[in-house]
């Protein structure tokens, strides 16, 4: 299980994503954005941040510390946004909190150009989880210290919002992806990280998810069970047949866009340099 702290002070809501994440602070005297379980887009959002982050961290990629925090509604009490007071109260108990990481920098992908290797792995992993979420308009990625970390997996295992439709070959669009025109590399990336994925290893991440937001999962009799289909999921993904795996060289715009892309982009705010 992932360690366990307690909300002490509500202190500002984060107003960027539809869910509406806060900025808590906890007795372990950490300042944390915490995901909420009463947001609209539900449980199974926290279960992919988990599930994700943790797999993210094991393959060695930077992203930020994960906790369980307890909340006590009160806490939203003075805050005069009704949304947010109902949001609290909706959210008693168990809530997600990611560690903030104070003078990090959204990731531009203007200012910064990745090398083929980091690109390249970090396009096989959001492929491997199904994650919608890393296009240039939203890279979900943050600069803190000199190094790239990554931050937001709510929106991929999007599946698990309809189990019967889950397919482990299912392949990935990787034409919106941040990285895309700089992931060269994906044979070695494919090669180099499907060879990690094991079934202790997915069984260690799944297992970090709290029970409480796996029960009464629809098709499912228990929490164990919803954790073996993520496991079984995610491994016959990363050591069956290859379908799901980008071709960048099959479709070139994908991969060298133009003026519609990170590289033309660069070319006409600096005048066709």
């Amino acid at each position: 299980m992932l360690d366990q702290i307690t909300a002490t002070r509500y202190v500002t809501p984060l107003r960027e994503g539809g869910s509406l994440p806060g900025v808590l602070e906890a007795d372990d005297l950490g300042t944390y954005v915490v995901k909420f379980r009463g947001a609209g887009q539900g449980r199974r959002v926290l279960v992919a941040e988990i599930i994700c982050a943790e797999l993210a961290r094991r393959l060695g990629f930077l992203t930020p510390e994960l906790k369980v925090i307890d909340l006590d509604p009160q806490l939203g009490a003075r805050e005069p946004d009704e949304e947010i007071q109902d949001l609290l109260t909706a959210s008693a108990g168990h809530n997600l909190a990611v560690d903030f990481l104070p003078g990090a920098l959204g990731f531009d992908p203007l200012a910064w150009e990745p090398d083929a290797a980091f690109a390249s792995r970090l396009l096989w992993f959001d492929a491997l989880i199904h994650n919608v979420d890393r296009s240039w308009r939203n890279p979900n990625l943050l600069v803190w210290h000199g190094d790239v970390w990554l931050i937001d997996h709510g929106a991929a295992l999007w599946f698990h919002h309809n189990w019967p439709t889950a397919d482990p070959q299912r392949g990935y669009d990787a034409s919106d992806h941040v990285l895309a025109p700089f992931a060269t590399e994906l044979a070695a990336a494919d090669a180099d990280l499907s060879a990690l994925i094991t079934r202790e290893l997915l069984d260690e991440v799944v297992g970090l998810v709290p029970g409480e937001w796996l029960d009464g999962e629809p098709g499912f009799t228990e929490a164990s069970a919803v954790r073996q289909a993520y496991t079984d999921h995610l491994l016959a993904r990363a050591q069956g047949a290859r379908a799901w795996v980008p071709d960048l060289t099959a479709s070139p715009p994908a991969a060298r866009r133009q003026e519609s892309t990170i590289g033309g982009f660069w070319r006409a705010t600096r005048g066709g340099q």
